[in-house]
């Protein structure tokens, strides 16, 4: 089946991969833009102009999408940018679920992070917030909790594969090391590509163990 989307974050690292794919697959793909990031959005998605931090800017373009995915987010996030976490992560994502609720949306996708953690606690909360909004909202929702997305420029955690293959081996911290491990930009794209063409009824949660199935691999409901 051929889904109608809708993207927000469409022209970062990992948006303009998975809209990419999306229309390797034969979906329709719109993504939000700012004035002048028009030429980043991958050849044959539309560019659609608005604020993400505003959903009445954008709310009446969402519609005819069926998939809402939001992968916007602070780059790079360390603790000492709490304020913009949620200025910004937080503040579009409210306004992007607004505005799928407004635009009857059947499937919203939402990049959230691995929890708990014993780190990035603000950045966790903002995230946990944005989850919950989400669940009130009523819309049927995939939740990806990715921990650590290694890619291009993102290479340097492989140095902490060995350590993860022995936490993994034992019983004692085998789910957090699970919970709190890495994948790839093609295991991402995969899982994301995979959610929008399996569209969950209610809330599901897909973790680091359902995004490390790989490329084109069957997700559960």
């Amino acid at each position: 089946m051929r889904h109608n989307v809708f993207i927000t974050g469409g022209t970062g690292f990992m948006g303009q991969r998975l809209t990419a794919e999306l229309l390797r697959r034969g979906h329709t793909v719109r993504t939000l833009v700012r004035a002048g990031s028009e030429k980043k959005v991958p050849p044959g998605a539309a560019p659609m102009p608005g604020n993400p931090l505003d959903e009445t800017s954008y709310a009446s373009v969402v519609a005819p999408a069926d998939t809402f995915v939001h992968l916007i987010g602070v780059t790079h996030p360390n603790p000492s940018k709490a304020a913009q976490f949620r200025a910004i992560d937080g503040a579009s994502a409210k306004a992007a679920i607004a505005a799928a609720v407004q635009a009857h949306v059947e499937h919203f996708i939402y990049l959230s992070v691995a929890q708990p953690a014993p780190v990035m606690r603000a950045y966790i909360a903002v995230r946990a917030e944005c989850e919950k909004a989400l669940r009130d909202s009523g819309l049927n929702a995939t939740i990806v909790r990715p921990w650590y997305v290694l890619g291009p420029g993102r290479q340097w955690p492989y140095l902490l594969a060995p350590i993860y293959w022995i936490l993994e081996k034992i019983p004692a911290t085998r789910e957090g090391a699970q919970r709190l491990g890495l994948a790839t930009i093609v295991q991402m794209t995969a899982a994301l590509a995979s959610a929008v063409e399996n569209p969950a009824r209610g809330v599901r949660i897909w973790g680091v163990p359902e995004i490390r199935k790989g490329k084109d691999a069957p997700f559960p409901s």
